[in-house]
């Protein structure tokens, strides 16, 4: 389906060659963030996937963007620095983010990222039926098989880049 807005448009012209069926889904930007859109649209928040830029700091700084469910936190002080081989790591800025990748801050994508960037997807992401990520902009969604991660050049599936939320006990009785 052909979309009149320009992200929209260069979402598909990113989507299609990689021969996934994928759905756009349009988005109220106040409600772009995951818990929010997943309350206002029906969506699982254990279906949704966030892109996150991390940089390791080094001399010059290393970049690479990772992909985790929503329920799951990034590893970002043991399995990124790992991977980055850096003794530091940190989520990158707002500025870097957007400076490297041209999209808003909670509408990051994998879609359409310099090619020259990592990209580490969670072992967890790949288990899921479908999955919602963000469309590059605040507007956007994304609804597709895990598997359309597999189609991106570069794409890496680790093991445990994310940590599972502690478990709650239960109330004392």
């Amino acid at each position: 389906m052909a979309h009149s807005d320009p992200v929209a448009r260069a979402l598909e012209a990113a989507l299609a060659p990689l021969g996934t069926p994928f759905e756009l889904i349009a988005c109220d930007p106040a409600l772009a963030d995951t818990a929010a859109f997943c309350a206002a649209y029906g969506y699982s928040p254990n279906d949704s996937a966030n892109t996150i830029v991390v940089v390791g700091k080094s001399d010059p700084p290393r970049y690479a963007a990772c992909v985790v469910l929503a329920t799951t936190r990034l590893d970002v002080n043991r399995a990124v620095r790992a991977r980055l081989g850096v003794k530091r790591t940190s989520f990158a800025s707002f500025e870097e983010a957007r400076a490297l990748t041209g999209m808003e801050l909670g509408g990051v994508t994998v879609f359409g990222l310099p090619p020259d960037l990592p990209i580490w997807v969670d072992h967890r992401v790949m288990a899921r039926t479908e999955i919602i990520l963000g469309g590059g902009s605040r507007s956007w969604k994304v609804k597709a098989p895990p598997a359309i991660l597999l189609a991106l050049p570069g794409v890496e599936v680790v093991d445990d880049l994310a940590l599972e939320p502690p478990v709650e006990p239960p109330p004392a009785s």
